[in-house]
């Protein structure tokens, strides 16, 4: 299967911006950068996107949208949650590019904090499956990278993340979040290593401006949904175990 190839970009720039460095100024025909009012003292600022389930048309528009697998085969992304054999309650999580490594951050937190064998004692039958913007043939890594026990799929066209509402950003925001063990330099320089040795696949890890969210389905149907505002804003441990009934933060589990 041929592979969607992404625009190059200048290395520097398939990261968060540190906070450091001036935020891009909105234009006033773009929907997708915030007022003024969403820019904190530091130059960051966060989209004032919506956490409102996705509706009827958005998931039937989004039924058939093909994901790739490691193997470049692909399944529809209703068959995640519809398929004969699916479990009840699916926790998607749409991550950024695959060379993101606040991304890789959150999953090896994630990895840690909601081990497979967790899932398997609730008394709901669930599953996690992760999905990337990428080239499949960078999964393999990812999934080293990571220590990821879930699926990993790539929707390299991004249409599943402009349909299910999840926009564009570069700022990182005004906070640290609680999932991320190392500093945002120490995440850069470890994405900028990765880029350097994946030589010529490094412009296939995705758009550096998306960023994604997280999304529960139980019994076919969207009963949750968290979209990213920022670069970082991905829905802390916390959350995600109190949605699935777990308690505490896993990370000793």
């Amino acid at each position: 299967m041929a592979e969607f190839e992404a625009p190059q970009q200048p290395m520097a720039s398939l990261l968060p911006m540190p906070r450091t460095m001036q935020a891009p100024q909105p234009s006033k025909e773009s929907t997708d950068v915030p007022s003024n009012d969403n820019v904190d003292a530091t130059g960051d600022f966060s989209l004032p996107v919506s956490n409102d389930k996705p509706t009827a048309a958005d998931l039937a528009k989004a039924a058939e949208i093909p994901l790739l697998s490691t193997d470049g085969t692909s399944r529809t992304f209703e068959s995640l949650y519809t398929s004969t054999g699916a479990p009840k309650q699916v926790l998607i999580i749409f991550v950024r590019h695959f060379f993101c490594g606040v991304c890789q951050e959150y999953l090896r937190t994630l990895s840690r904090s909601i081990l497979p064998a967790t899932l398997s004692a609730l008394p709901t039958p669930t599953s996690i499956i992760i999905i990337g913007c990428g080239q499949p043939s960078l999964i393999p890594m990812y999934t080293s990278t990571t220590h990821c026990p879930y699926p990993i799929y790539a929707e390299p066209t991004r249409k599943l993340y402009d349909i299910l509402g999840m926009t564009s950003n570069l700022s990182p925001g005004p906070t640290k979040p609680e999932y991320m063990q190392k500093s945002l330099v120490g995440v850069v320089v470890q994405s900028m290593v990765q880029m350097l040795w994946s030589g010529r696949d490094a412009w296939k890890g995705g758009d550096i401006k998306q960023i994604g969210g997280e999304f529960l389905f139980e019994g076919g149907e969207v009963t949750w949904a968290h979209r990213m505002r920022n670069s970082r804003d991905h829905a802390e441990m916390g959350a995600l175990r109190g949605l699935l009934g777990l308690e505490g933060n896993g990370e000793k589990e």
